[in-house]
């Protein structure tokens, strides 16, 4: 388990207070001032929180779209998403602006970032401009601990599965006379096959790598079989101990680590404004774990609770057996 307690790093002057949020997942860092270029200790700070912590949460960030962008930078190529609505000029900024006249969609559902394509995103960053008083919240779920809270009969047996991946939720909104750019899109994203647990290429830590919204089907498993094992692995996202939940207010910004977290965007704020500038850093093919099945022993945040077999709980005394 790694330590979960405040830390407080000083890089020149600045001091960096990286605080977690809760046992599995998430951290605010203190001290980060986004207007001004990172150092290379201030960005070690800031990296090793993501990828220890998987979710970080920067408040007050008032700054503009060419300086996230430069944030971002520091962790890749970004990367330009083929459906959102992306600037004209700055086609790697997606604008997320939904209100009465625009409705929120596509976000209400346990997904990782664009896993259509062979190489995923690294991480995604998203900053609130406008938000709306109630509502609107993120959530976020820890897969590398969805992974550990698995039986080890249940990590045996999804050892080494493949899954294949599809942008299916774009798919109607190209009608007949779109056939084309359809068929174009097929060609530049052909399904992957990812592995159902990956290996976090930093951290070492497995991963459970399947999501409601791109996932079609596990490799060489019948139809129902398939079907039934997925839902039940899209579930371990639903686990409250996971889930980090960021309530967003104006120049909040929060990067998560794409590799290891899905999100949840709640649709609960309509009518109600709510404005976005997000942009992606370019990722890795996923790889799955090598060789025959070990158990995992990679340090990670919090203690999962361990198995107890039916009936073998404790259970209450009866009177005559406390004395």
């Amino acid at each position: 388990m790694a330590s979960q307690s405040a830390a407080v790093h000083k890089s020149a002057t600045v001091e960096i207070r990286v605080q977690p949020i809760n046992g599995f997942i998430g951290t605010e860092i203190e001290g980060v001032d986004l207007r001004r270029p990172l150092s290379p200790a201030q960005f070690k700070i800031v990296h090793d929180a993501l990828v220890q912590y998987e979710v970080i949460v920067l408040r007050d960030q008032d700054i503009t779209v060419d300086q996230q962008m430069a944030f971002g930078a520091l962790f890749g190529e970004l990367s330009i998403h083929p459906f959102s609505p992306n600037l004209a000029d700055k086609p790697e900024v997606i604008i997320l602006d939904y209100s009465d006249e625009n409705p929120p969609a596509l976000t209400d559902i346990w997904h990782v970032d664009e896993t259509f394509r062979e190489t995923p995103p690294l991480g995604t960053i998203l900053r609130g401009k406008t938000v709306p008083e109630v509502g609107g919240d993120t959530l976020f779920a820890s897969m590398s601990a969805a992974y550990r809270g698995l039986s080890e009969r249940m990590k045996q047996h999804i050892h080494g599965m493949e899954a294949l991946h599809d942008f299916k939720p774009w798919r109607p909104l190209f009608a007949h006379s779109d056939r084309a750019k359809l068929r174009k899109l097929e060609d530049d994203f052909p399904n992957p096959w990812h592995p159902v647990v990956r290996v976090h290429p930093v951290s070492g830590r497995r991963v459970l790598y399947v999501n409601q919204q791109f996932c079609v089907r596990i490799k060489d498993l019948k139809t129902d079989e398939s079907d039934t094992l997925l839902h039940f692995l899209y579930r371990q996202a639903t686990i409250p101990e996971y889930q980090l939940r960021v309530k967003w207010k104006p120049n909040t910004l929060v990067m998560w680590d794409n590799r290891s977290v899905q999100h949840y965007a709640a649709h609960d704020y309509y009518p109600a404004r709510r404005t976005m500038e997000r942009v992606t850093v370019k990722g890795d093919r996923p790889m799955g774990v090598s060789g025959a099945y070990t158990p995992d022993s990679v340090a990670a945040n919090g203690t999962t609770k361990p198995a107890i077999a039916e009936g073998t709980r404790p259970g209450p005394k009866r009177a005559f057996d406390r004395y």
